[in-house]
């Protein structure tokens, strides 16, 4: 905490909105003189300390569903079911997916319009305050550098299906090295290692509805089990609205990473044009899969079976997937979803290396972090960003080894909140951003991409992502559980609180008015 109030101190003239913005990403944001308008890049070559644009409309979209398809979907899905029953798993993914939908919206109305290496952290410095700013950059780029270590734990047990008798440790190194490799040659490169892992998902669940909407009909598969499971016992909603609730966890945590596109919105060759693509495209093939999945697995698979229980990837050979790839006769099932479960890890630690990196690169340009984190390689990667982010991964990773691993699990669960709070402040954002915009003499004509359903919108996602986050442990919270099962599942929550009072307190900085709100935008194309 010292050092963060030692850098909080030096980032305090950031409260003055004149001088942030003339050293909010000086190599990259000029203000637009044509008051809204996209104005072209200008001809001569990129300054120092600047990213490179490198990514395409095509890399964006992938990104987006890379970070939101994972383990979450692959194996835990039946868990949701096995829960809720068919019912209430459909239901608490529609009203999660809705709640992303409108984040997304929000998200995509201020990145297309400041497509910035900081996004949300950049936003909610520019129309919140500099202290949730901070709060908010610290407190993601410490989420996905504590998901690296996470990944790299989990690549190592995929690994032992294969190499049994092979230490885990050296798993790790190997798949941290290729991480660092990735990320090391510019966003055009981590885009199109993105694209290939994250395309390597879309098959599997492209097949894995193919095949099961051919079981649902008899086609393949043997008899058709028809609707019978949705009527066994007490389907479709065994549990009740408790639930759907404790679902609405699950589906949460499911969809995390879908907000890697505003991320990744700083590095767009043409933001204007490929942002709103991707956010418009993410949501209905995200949904697609999502609901199409849960759909397929209600159908063929009773909630009633016990193998839906198993949610570790260590229990890959039971995984919903694999379990209806097998009752289609698909050879091999259990080996093809472990190397699936495998890229699906490989693309989450690859983004979180590439967004953790990118986020402290921005809090350094704005003041929040070390200078020397401002430096990149002639391909635009902030190497000092990159090796501090891969280094904690990898400290965070040798603590799993350590005794029982407790320093570990305390790491992941401080993190473990993070996504949801980021959300909260993309909504709090968005509806400051508006008003600013229209406080200032803009004309909402002036967007490339406007929001659905604003004010509402904004308002409904907020609170939305409230309930989740008060629901995290709601059997310890509000059952009487004990108070280190509480602490552990919420220490999330004063960890930001501490970080971002801090911050005032320090720098005595204050809430942003939307008169005075920093609208100067980036250099983009056409």
């Amino acid at each position: 905490m010292a050092e963060i109030e030692d850098l909080s101190s030096s980032s305090g003239r950031a409260t003055d909105r004149a001088t942030n913005q003339a050293s909010n990403h000086a190599a990259q944001v000029t203000p637009d003189p044509t008051n809204g308008a996209s104005v072209a890049p200008p001809e001569e070559p990129a300054a120092e300390n600047t990213l490179k644009r490198g990514l395409s409309a095509r890399h964006m979209s992938m990104i987006a569903i890379g970070g939101a398809i994972g383990t979450g979907l692959f194996v835990a899905s039946g868990n949701t079911i096995s829960q809720a029953g068919p019912g209430g798993a459909l239901l608490a993914y529609g009203v999660i997916g809705f709640m992303v939908f409108l984040l997304m919206q929000s998200l995509g109305e201020m990145a297309t319009y400041l497509p910035v290496p900081g996004a949300f952290a950049e936003y909610a410095n520019r129309f919140i305050s500099p202290s949730f700013g901070f709060a908010t950059g610290w407190n993601y780029w410490f989420n996905w550098a504590i998901t690296v270590a996470a990944e790299l734990v989990a690549a190592a047990i995929v690994m032992s299906y294969w190499a049994p008798g092979v230490p885990a440790w050296i798993w790790s190194a190997a798949f941290l090295t290729l991480l660092i490799l990735l990320n090391l040659f510019g966003s055009k490169a981590f885009g199109e290692s993105e694209f290939w892992f994250a395309m390597v998902k879309v098959i599997a669940v492209v097949v894995f509805l193919a095949l099961g909407v051919l079981m649902i009909f008899g086609i393949m598969g043997g008899n058709s089990p028809g609707f019978t499971n949705w009527t066994v016992d007490d389907a479709p909603f065994p549990g009740g609205m408790t639930a759907v609730v404790a679902v609405f966890m699950i589906a949460g945590f499911s969809f995390q990473g879908t907000e890697l596109v505003g991320v990744a919105a700083g590095e767009s060759k043409n933001p204007e044009r490929d942002v709103p693509r991707s956010i418009r495209s993410i949501f209905i093939r995200i949904m697609l899969f999502y609901i199409g999945a849960i759909t397929v697995i209600a159908f063929l698979i009773p909630y009633t079976d016990s193998r839906l229980l198993d949610t570790d990837i260590t229990d890959i050979a039971v995984s919903p997937f694999t379990i209806v790839f097998e009752n289609a006769g698909v050879l091999g099932a259990a080996t093809l979803m472990n190397a699936v479960i495998l890229t699906s890890i490989l693309s989450a630690g690859n983004s979180g290396l590439y967004a953790s990196t990118r986020m402290l690169y921005a809090m350094a340009m704005d003041g929040k972090a070390p200078k020397i984190f401002r430096s990149v390689n002639r391909h635009g990667v902030p190497i000092p960003a990159l090796a501090m982010t891969a280094a904690i991964g990898g400290f965070a990773f040798l603590t799993s080894l350590i005794g029982n691993g407790g320093a570990y699990v305390w790491l992941v669960n401080v993190s473990g909140l993070s996504g949801f709070i980021v959300w909260m402040g993309i909504a709090w954002s968005h509806y400051n951003f508006r008003r600013a915009f229209v406080a200032q003499g803009h004309d909402l004509s002036e967007l490339k991409f406007k929001a659905r359903w604003f004010p509402l919108g904004p308002i409904v996602a907020l609170l939305m992502c409230a309930v989740v986050i008060i629901g995290q442990n709601y059997n310890a919270l509000f059952g009487g559980g004990k108070l280190i099962e509480i602490l552990s599942s919420y220490i999330g929550i004063p960890a930001f609180l501490a970080i971002w009072i801090g911050h005032k307190v320090v720098t005595k900085s204050r809430g942003i008015r939307p008169e005075d709100a920093d609208l100067s935008r980036p250099m983009v194309e056409a």
